[in-house]
């Protein structure tokens, strides 16, 4: 395409004309970050005339509960005390699909938090309920694995 003689062109085949003079309009992000999206979900749980901490409830009581986890589990009762800790995260993750707004459980999107928190929980729970000695479930397969990575 050949400009006109007496014609100037400004800005390029990426400038678009607003208001008869051209701007470049560029598809890069800005290099300066103006603002953060917070997470989906991230909102208060309870609305903002109540104090802090009943607020961030959801995350609050996870967190109470992981620490009762930890505490048995120092205490000389590791099997209850990692049960203790996966099942306070399969609560995260319930929490994190039941309720629209979780305060600051809300990590990344719904999904992603409902799956990590999940399969942590589970994985956690297993290991708990496998764990040596007299383990509460046999899974035949647990010894195998154990004798092969042990050697």
């Amino acid at each position: 395409m050949r400009a006109e003689p007496g014609a100037e062109q400004v800005g390029g085949p990426d400038a678009e004309h607003v208001n008869g003079s051209a701007a470049a309009k560029s598809r890069r992000f800005p290099s300066v970050t103006r603002d953060t999206a917070r997470p989906e979900g991230s909102g208060r749980a309870v609305p903002g005339a109540v104090s802090t901490p009943a607020r961030q409830w959801p995350m609050l009581s996870v967190l109470a509960a992981t620490a009762v986890g930890l505490l048995i589990t120092a205490l000389g009762q590791a099997k209850i005390g990692c049960l203790v800790i996966g099942v306070a995260l399969i609560a995260a993750s319930v929490l994190r699909r039941v309720l629209p707004s979780v305060g600051m459980l809300a990590v990344r999107s719904r999904f992603t938090d409902m799956i990590t928190y999940g399969l942590l929980g589970v994985a956690i729970t297993l290991l708990a309920l496998v764990m040596a000695p007299k383990p509460w479930l046999d899974l035949p397969f647990v010894e195998g694995a154990v004798r092969f990575t042990v050697r």
